[in-house]
């Protein structure tokens, strides 16, 4: 292995010409650059340095090494530079996996803050559901993730999670239909046909039935919620939806009720342990202040 020292120590050599000039430049005394040259042809097995007259010069294997070696000074150089304008929070590419109603509520109001407070940073999005964002999180395809969990459900093994918010779930039915005075009660739709979104939200609504004392007749499952609305609105049946989904689309051809103390905890998650870089713990802190904005504005 190479020290980059006293690869140093030969590139500056080539560029000035002289072992004192060398020194010179490097801010080191001339028995110093001498040392690094020899340690440097015992570490390769190559002669590098030749005397000639009081001075020296490079032969042609030192010459090819000190080009190599301007190439990987000047790589390494780039990528300290890279280093510290990302841990300083000056430039950097965060690449997040997010939910399809994050994607569209919570994702553009961070990209507009994160602009403001880190104009460097920028973000990489990636759509995924909770299972997918968590594979990509342990293959390093991405750096966190915005995720939901609903109650009971494990956090996945070896990821992180911080809840930023508690997303309310809604009960969503066709224009016009009577869902009763007072608080909802779910039982009163245990004859109606229902619509289910993904396998996830397939097990709360189940869940939510069970404890209302029905099982409901699902007649069709998607888990696109543009088109669970549309469904519900062409009268196929009714559904619960989170408040993210109604946020980002509302059909016009439905109404909302909320569910009593039914909701999804909506996360920031990571992948392995801390600490995180600096630009990630940044974009994390962005999506958590956004998400509190958004609670505090839906209330």
């Amino acid at each position: 292995m190479i020290d980059v020292r006293r690869l140093e120590a030969l590139v500056a050599l080539h560029r000035t010409g002289t072992v004192s000039a060398a020194a010179a430049e490097l801010h080191y005394g001339q028995p110093t650059i001498s040392h690094h040259l020899r340690r440097l042809e015992a570490e390769t097995g190559s002669v590098l340095v030749q005397r000639v007259g009081r001075g020296v010069r490079l032969t042609p294997d030192g010459e090819r090494l000190a080009r190599r070696g301007e190439e990987i000074l000047a790589l390494l150089g780039r990528a300290e530079a890279e280093l510290a304008a990302s841990t300083n929070l000056q430039a950097g590419v965060v690449r997040l996996a997010a939910f399809p109603s994050a994607a569209a509520t919570l994702v553009p109001a961070a990209v507009t803050v994160l602009h403001e407070r880190h104009p460097g940073l920028a973000l990489d999005l990636v759509e995924a559901e909770p299972p997918e964002a968590s594979e990509l999180l342990r293959g390093g395809s991405v750096d966190l993730a915005l995720t939901f969990a609903y109650p009971d459900q494990p956090e996945p093994e070896g990821l992180t999670s911080e809840v930023v918010l508690e997303d309310p779930l809604y009960f969503v039915a066709p224009r016009g239909v009577d869902s009763g005075d007072g608080p909802l009660d779910l039982a009163r739709f245990a004859g109606t046909r229902w619509v289910t979104g993904c396998q996830r939200c397939r097990s709360e609504l189940l869940a939510l039935c069970a404890d209302a004392g029905f099982a409901p007749d699902i007649a069709f499952a998607s888990d696109d919620y543009v088109a669970v609305q549309s469904l519900v609105a062409s009268g196929i049946g009714v559904t619960v939806l989170p408040g993210l989904a109604l946020r980002a689309h509302c059909h016009p051809g439905v109404e909302r009720r909320q569910v009593p103390g039914a909701a999804r905890r909506i996360q920031v998650t990571t992948y392995g342990a801390l600490p995180h870089p600096a630009s990630v713990d940044a974009v994390a802190a962005v999506l958590a202040d956004v998400s509190a904005a958004g609670a505090a504005s839906a209330g």
